[in-house]
């Protein structure tokens, strides 16, 4: 028997039909909303076991599966997104969908970029990732407004035509100061494999700061670290960082050091220090957010 492989148009349409379904009495926009806060909550609760930020978002999960009013509505929903990018990972899914639903109009009058110019900027940013990689052992990549995710999509799949293993050598941080669309990105680059985390927050009056592998989560910031983030290779990563600051020297004292005025969509955490990092320290624990 012949397998049936859906097309993009087709997996949108079965999204687009579960929200329409939804939204009988509903405005779509908060329909998406909640269908967002469930699959993050969902996603960020399945690697925080325990704790205040467990508690938090069991709690919001269970309050916007009562408002929908479907858990398995929810549930099919979730699957059309991981089929979607099983079937195709080069792909802006749920931006694409939120411009098609035009629900940007309702918040901020958002547009996100398309994402064929994403893979433009993704290839004209990382000639030779490869090559970075090799020297540097990992690399860091931020999107100050990160919208839905796609800029960060478009390079993971660069990434991997370049052949480098991003799961393992590529941090990838984001910024948004929209907390649906942020975990738009969130959902999308953790289901992709992505490494790393996502706030939210003003990028301009409250940029991240501290170190790359370990951030400094300041007031009025919230952060969602993708399932990757905590596999074995970032952990031991974030360890070593740890013991490299508590073995720097006595009275020394690393300052937080924030993003930079100027922006671009892709940038370099690592900064080598011009007081003396050591040529025999491993390059792969480098990297500190700053330009």
């Amino acid at each position: 028997m012949s397998r049936h492989f859906r097309t993009q148009d087709e997996y949108e349409k079965e999204f687009v039909g579960i929200v329409d379904q939804l939204s009988y009495s509903r405005q779509k926009w908060e329909v998406w909303s909640d269908l967002m806060t469930v699959m993050a909550c969902s996603l960020s609760n399945s690697v925080i076991r325990a704790g205040d930020r467990f508690e938090r978002r069991e709690k919001e999960y269970l309050v916007a599966i009562r408002r929908i009013g479907n858990a398995d509505a929810a549930a099919k929903a979730f699957a059309v997104i991981v089929e979607a990018l099983e079937s195709n990972p080069d792909q802006d899914f749920l931006g694409a969908l939120y411009m098609r639903l035009e629900l940007g109009s309702h918040w901020h009058g958002q547009f996100f970029t398309p994402y064929s110019l994403c893979q433009l900027m993704a290839e004209v940013e990382m000639p030779d990732p490869k090559a970075e990689v090799e020297r540097r052992g990992w690399i860091s990549i931020c999107d100050p407004c990160i919208g839905g995710g796609a800029m960060m999509i478009a390079a993971a799949n660069h990434l991997k035509r370049k052949n480098v293993n991003y799961h393992h050598h590529v941090l990838f941080v984001g910024q948004d100061i929209d907390r649906v669309a942020g975990m738009m990105a969130y959902i999308q680059l953790s289901l992709l494999g992505c490494p790393g985390y996502i706030a939210i927050a003003n990028t301009l009056t409250n940029p991240l700061a501290g170190d790359a592998l370990i951030p400094v989560e300041k007031e009025g910031q919230e952060f969602w670290y993708t399932p990757f983030y905590y596999a074995d290779t970032w952990e031991y990563r974030r360890r070593f960082r740890i013991i490299q600051r508590m073995t720097e020297g006595a009275g020394r004292k690393r300052p937080v050091v924030h993003l930079p005025e100027k922006y671009t969509f892709f940038f370099d955490f690592r900064k080598e220090e011009e007081d003396g990092r050591t040529k025999e320290q491993p390059a792969a624990c480098c990297g500190e957010i700053a330009g």
